[in-house]
């Protein structure tokens, strides 16, 4: 296995960030060997968020933004041969699509710039599905080899940034560079907009668009956590890039069935047992609306997460589980109880 000097980590207060800190320093028991914790980890950290699941794992915080230039120089000043793992990034601005790029795009190119500065070894960079869009049918599965196709402003700004890595993976003077792609997270240490899906669910409110039979693609945390980390220790990774998610995608209305069935048969929760389906032409003049309003520079969070809601979204994760041996941790069903239980225990109501 690789071994790296030190792993310095953005996006560590984050859903994803947050599981793979707490694998590399005090561990995540079912991801293996891999994930048995003992590294030394450096979190770049904006000031006034909480840190205390970070000081907790034993983790250096380094305040700043990957926005500025001399906050990423001063993460990684004497921090040769070091692991980075990027998970940092926007995906749902307040107010402006400018946002993205600023974050998504320059935001990474100023850590990749101070990772060649200081030589680092390797640039783990996450990215998403948005740069490919929506699948042609539930049978069509995006590969590495897909082409782009990027959705809306987020969509845009993770293609440029994988453009530049891609440019600089056949440059001299960068580290070696993986990416990795994940779709919908699911799990653990979810933020609040997830449970806000749940509580949907369980009121009989959540818009399923027509028969709800359009698939996605989601991905388990722990998964994505340990797809991660596996590809950041894998010599056969550098200059690749791999989709990592749940061995199968599923319909909206199987992923809607099996959240209420985790409701109330493990947790003893009363369900609405009625789903509301609404026309599928609700999605389409969400995303009219989404995208006129992004051409203005605008950005809505709901009217954006509509417009998805009757697309198919799907990946195939082959290239991972044969150079990886990637295996995903669990599938929806044990992954939703995981993510619920979680909510139960941490204060958040369903």
């Amino acid at each position: 296995m690789i071994e790296y000097s030190k792993i310095i980590l953005t996006g560590g207060t984050g859903w994803l960030g947050k599981r793979i800190a707490q694998a590399l320093t005090i561990g995540l028991e079912e991801l293996g060997s891999i994930g048995q914790g003992g590294r030394e980890v450096k979190c770049l950290v904006r000031p006034g968020e909480n840190v205390q699941a970070l000081l907790d794992f034993g983790i250096e915080i380094s305040y700043g933004d990957i926005t500025e230039t001399d906050a990423c120089l001063e993460l990684l000043k004497g921090e040769e041969d070091s692991l980075i793992i990027h998970t940092a990034g926007l995906i749902h601005p307040k107010y402006f699509t400018k946002d993205f790029v600023k974050v998504n795009v320059n935001g990474t190119l100023n850590l990749l710039n101070a990772a060649a500065t200081f030589k680092a070894a390797r640039f783990v960079a996450i990215s998403s599905n948005s740069p490919f869009g929506c699948n042609a049918s539930p049978d069509h599965y995006f590969t590495e080899e897909s082409a782009y196709n990027p959705y809306m402003g987020y969509g845009k700004s993770k293609h440029k940034m994988e453009q530049y890595l891609v440019e600089c993976m056949a440059s001299k003077g960068y580290p070696e560079l993986t990416v990795v792609r994940p779709p919908w997270f699911y799990g653990p240490g979810q933020p609040a907009r997830q449970t806000d899906f749940f509580r949907m669910l369980k009121d009989g409110r959540f818009p399923l668009m027509g028969a709800g039979l359009n698939k996605r693609s989601m991905g388990f945390i722990d998964s994505l956590a340990l797809g991660t980390i596996l590809a950041a220790y894998s010599k056969k990774a550098a200059g690749e890039i791999y989709w990592i998610a749940d061995e199968r995608p599923y319909s909206m209305v199987e992923i809607a069935e099996t959240v209420k069935l985790v409701l109330s048969e493990d947790f003893g929760i009363k369900v609405k047992p009625n789903n509301l389906h609404v026309p599928g032409v609700i999605s389409d003049l969400a995303r009219l609306v989404d995208g006129s309003l992004q051409t203005l520079g605008l950005y809505h969070q709901k009217f954006h997460v509509l417009s998805e809601m009757n697309q198919n979204i799907i990946c195939d994760i082959s290239k991972a589980k044969q150079e990886l041996a990637f295996k995903p941790i669990c599938e929806l069903r044990e992954g939703m109880r995981r993510s619920i239980d979680w909510c139960l225990k941490n204060g958040q109501e369903i």
